[in-house]
């Protein structure tokens, strides 16, 4: 809630952008891009009930007009590669200063892509890397599917199978199902090593914020 409103105050100051929505949480993100259709979306890569990284696919989906710039704590290598996946055109550390913040937006919204310094220099130094030597983690590289992804959250989030099912609208042996095969593909059959495997991931984190431009 503080970075949100931090964020707010900070573009409001500017004249030539206009917050038009806030959301607590990646299902309420993915709805207000909906109805708001947005040019610009500041996405927090971790958040509740749905993880910034698959509200943004869902988001390009439903409105592909809208640009996406990531907000994270982090910028690990395996997180700058699952944001530009995801279809982020930016990728902006927390820590980043207004003026960095508002720039981006700007060349987001031109068409251009945006990276805070620290990451753009990181980027840098990945590209003079040996392709054999960029890339995530092994556990890293299992492709979950969207749903799969929702449930593990979830999981991590410590909801039971019943809740699940109702915050996915679906049954409980659906949920069951899903649930089963993260554990497959993922090798971990225990609700603590999937929480601590979302952690890993960015999938969730202590505290979460977004902020809707």
């Amino acid at each position: 809630m503080v970075v949100r409103e931090g964020f707010r105050k900070m573009l409001e100051l500017e004249a030539d952008l206009e917050v038009v929505g806030e959301a607590q949480d990646g299902r309420e993100a993915v709805t207000l891009v909906k109805q708001l259709r947005p040019a610009v979306v500041l996405m927090d890569i971790a958040m509740p009930r749905l993880n910034g990284l698959e509200a943004t696919r869902q988001v390009l989906k439903a409105v592909p007009t809208t640009k996406v710039i990531m907000l994270s704590a982090h910028s690990d290598d395996a997180y700058l590669e699952d944001a530009t996946k995801s279809g982020a055109k930016g990728f902006l550390i927390k820590q980043t200063s207004s003026h960095v913040v508002c720039e981006a937006i700007r060349e987001v919204q031109k068409g251009n892509t945006f990276f805070s310094p620290t990451v753009a220099k990181r980027l840098h130094q990945l590209e003079g890397r040996s392709p054999d030597r960029i890339g995530p983690p092994p556990s890293r590289n299992v492709h979950l599917s969207s749903r799969e992804t929702e449930v593990l959250q979830l999981i991590a989030e410590g909801k039971a199978n019943k809740q699940t099912a109702s915050e996915l609208g679906i049954s409980t042996k659906t949920v069951e199902k899903h649930r089963d095969h993260v554990m497959q593909k993922l090798n971990i059959h225990d609700t603590a090593g999937l929480t601590r495997y979302a952690i890993s991931a960015g999938i969730i984190e202590s505290s979460v914020q977004l902020t809707i431009v």
